[in-house]
């Protein structure tokens, strides 16, 4: 059986599984995953012993986020837990979310755009998109994409995809085109980041149509089977790469599933070896922000937070500055230190709003600081942000 054969088994399976879902339910936005955990649980028909046993999560940890007195920051235990209760992961973190405001109604407009393309015949009358303008198309939602602007990039999206589609029903062979591939990988990390995973993984689909292992493609749909709660099913879709295999951005997310799947001293190895081969500025600061997100997911806040104050937030691009103040402010929690976990907070809403309101994590974190805070500006700044997300 051919490789291309192979891959689309996994994915099959994936979907047929029921796993690749919008994780969306009829339960309020407001909710934290601990009490969305307490519902599911309560629908199942389990003890807390016995989810805990199932999860292999102690009972105390249950009890401690049900009742609100702690609150969910990995993917490992969240993906434990959905795995013991047969849930998407998104059914406990609420996803897909309620607009707020108008340029998220904009941005949740796409994905029902986006699906309706996948489903419509593409035209050919029109002929193709002119080379230099669907290039231009792709440079703008790539700049968009790192500058963490859902908004600006979800604009672009559905005349990118019609373009796309266009060119490729009067040039069958532009499907093999990088620049083909990177706009349906736009559209796919767009869709997952807003919980819509089955249409991000009909594009993911779309892209591999062409039977290349471009890095991108493997990147994102690492990122979705981490999202899914698949850790192993992660790491064997970034070991069978080949030549993506070189892809920089794998290391990080190979380090993240091994840390979620609770093998922390081979995460923090796979990044000890990234960091002795950076060499310049950039290199460096991405490697040490993996290595404070990859150090909050195996439990070390402590081993988190000083990582986060080693690296250089000027180099980072607003995206991958979000994720890494969300770690360092979950990490700042953790140790006590609210004043300095609140500040990271806002800093990351003022980098990329959309991107970190949409964050599940980031939003649990608004939610369990709220309660933390007592009264003052501390409060007054949380408060601002709970409005902001849609939670007061």
């Amino acid at each position: 059986m051919s490789p291309v054969c192979r891959k689309d088994r996994v994915w099959a399976g994936v979907y047929a599984s029921g796993l690749v879902m919008s994780g969306q339910d009829e339960l309020p936005a407001g909710i934290p995953i601990g009490g969305r955990l307490a519902l599911w649980r309560t629908r199942r028909g389990l003890t807390r012993s016995e989810l805990a046993d199932r999860a292999g999560i102690p009972a105390v940890h249950i009890e401690q986020w049900e009742s609100g007195a702690d609150w969910v920051d990995r993917h490992g235990p969240l993906a434990a837990l959905a795995a013991a209760l047969r849930l998407d992961p998104g059914l406990l973190t609420g996803q897909p979310y309620p607009a707020v405001g108008s340029k998220h109604a904009s941005v949740r407009a796409v994905a029902f755009q986006l699906r309706r393309q996948l489903s419509q015949r593409q035209a050919t009358d029109d002929g193709p998109e002119p080379a230099d303008n669907f290039a231009h198309r792709v440079r703008v939602a790539v700049a968009a994409e790192e500058a963490g602007d859902e908004y600006l990039l979800a604009r672009g999206l559905p005349g990118l995809i019609r373009a796309a589609d266009r060119t490729a029903a009067n040039a069958p062979g532009f499907r093999t085109d990088d620049l083909w591939v990177r706009a349906q990988v736009l559209a796919a990390g767009l869709l997952r980041r807003l919980g819509y995973r089955d249409l991000a993984g009909m594009f993911l689909h779309r892209a591999r149509s062409a039977g290349a292992e471009a890095g991108p493609v493997v990147a994102e749909e690492t990122r979705l089977l981490i999202d899914l709660g698949l850790p192993v099913p992660a790491l064997a879709r970034a070991d069978r790469a080949g030549e993506a295999g070189s892809y920089a951005e794998l290391t990080t997310l190979t380090a993240f599933a091994e840390a979620m799947a609770g093998r922390s001293l081979r995460a923090a190895q796979l990044l000890s070896e990234a960091a002795l081969r950076a060499e310049d500025e950039r290199s460096i600061a991405t490697t040490t922000a993996a290595r404070a997100v990859v150090a909050l997911e195996y439990g070390a806040p402590e081993e988190a937070a000083e990582h986060a104050r080693a690296v250089d937030l000027s180099v980072l691009r607003p995206s991958e500055r979000v994720h890494l103040l969300r770690a360092a402010s979950a990490a700042a929690a953790r140790l006590g230190d609210i004043g300095s976990a609140i500040e990271a907070l806002a800093e990351a809403d003022a980098a990329a709003p959309l991107r970190f309101r949409l964050d599940p994590f980031a939003r649990e974190l608004v939610v369990a600081l709220s309660t933390r805070t007592g009264g003052g500006d501390r409060h007054d700044a949380l408060r601002v942000l709970t409005e902001r997300i849609g939670l007061g």
